[in-house]
């Protein structure tokens, strides 16, 4: 069994979230695309009377906005994708191993095994594209409403350093899961089935013997009751702080003709927030931020016990 978790691990790790990644990378370049906001700011300097003194500061107040919002967005999507991938990868293979201890399947990767068709697993692992596909435009959304409330009160000249810069990210990010419900923000990665609700017992748990539940019904509503758990919110928590901690100390922020250690305007910030923000997406093979999270002893044991079907708690 052992042998096994580390084999769907490796799977996660260089087929599922790869391909996730780079195309959530893309997605969120197009949606959150700084370039006009810093073209009109750019001519407005080499043209002085092409922008009004309201019209720079409305620009660069949206840039505040968005370059905040790009970023916690990408630590934010990184973090909670590659968790969520990885439970989507130990639930399947936690059945698919069931299934070939049973003798009902050959294989010991995500392969043949008659009770998930090969077809509801497909699908089910391509659900971790939901996220690019439908969930972004609300994650920067709400995102995007959460940064504007944090940051109102910071003014371009205002110095940020390093404990600022996490201080102001941590709020951000506090204040986007404060807002709605609990768990929220499980409808960015996983999308709500009315069919399923139908088929929801007053108890709160499912019909798996109607007709209309399949197997991929079950893989999904295991998967919303991991995401809505509170150890999943528990591990979630730890490594977004574990990434925030990483992020404050990058080069690019520590380095250079004035940075964080000393010291900077935020208006000076806010150029090097844009160049660090892909790399916060970048490719699992180059993204110490991923590596980061799977580093983090309670992810590790969190995902041990999720595949042996444990309790979390």
């Amino acid at each position: 069994m052992q042998d096994h978790f580390e084999n769907i691990q490796r799977i996660a790790d260089t087929t599922t979230l790869p391909h996730a990644m780079h195309y959530l990378s893309c997605r969120i370049a197009d949606d959150l695309d700084l370039s006009h906001l810093t073209d009109r700011l750019m001519k407005g300097k080499g043209q002085p009377n092409s922008l009004s003194s309201s019209e720079k500061l409305e620009l660069w107040d949206r840039l505040k906005i968005l370059s905040f919002t790009r970023m916690v967005v990408s630590i934010w999507a990184v973090t909670v994708l590659s968790l969520y991938i990885r439970v989507q990868v130990n639930i399947l293979g936690r059945h698919l191993y069931i299934d070939t201890a049973r003798g009902l399947g050959s294989s010991h990767l995500l392969g043949d095994a008659d009770l998930i068709e090969r077809d509801d697993q497909q699908k089910y692992l391509g659900s971790a594209d939901f996220l690019a596909n439908y969930g972004l435009p609300k994650l920067i959304s709400n995102m995007q409403m959460a940064a504007t409330e944090v940051l109102k009160v910071k003014r371009l000249r205002d110095s940020f350093n390093t404990a600022v810069l996490h201080q102001t990210i941590m709020q951000i990010l506090d204040m986007f899961h404060s807002m709605g419900s609990p768990h929220h923000w499980v409808e960015s990665l996983i999308p709500e089935d009315p069919r399923l609700r139908k088929l929801a017992t007053t108890s709160g748990s499912y019909n798996t013997n109607s007709p209309g539940f399949t197997q991929f019904d079950q893989l999904m509503v295991e998967t919303r009751e991991v995401l809505s758990s509170a150890e999943f919110g528990s591990v979630v928590e730890i490594s977004l702080k574990a990434v925030v901690n990483a992020l404050v100390e990058e080069k690019g922020f520590q380095s250079g003709g004035g940075n964080l250690t000393s010291g900077m305007p935020l208006a000076r910030l806010l150029p090097r927030i844009a160049q660090i923000c892909p790399s916060v997406v970048d490719e699992p093979s180059k993204n110490k931020f991923i590596q980061i999270i799977q580093g983090v002893p309670e992810v590790g044991l969190f995902f041990t016990l999720l595949y042996a079907n444990m309790s979390t708690s």
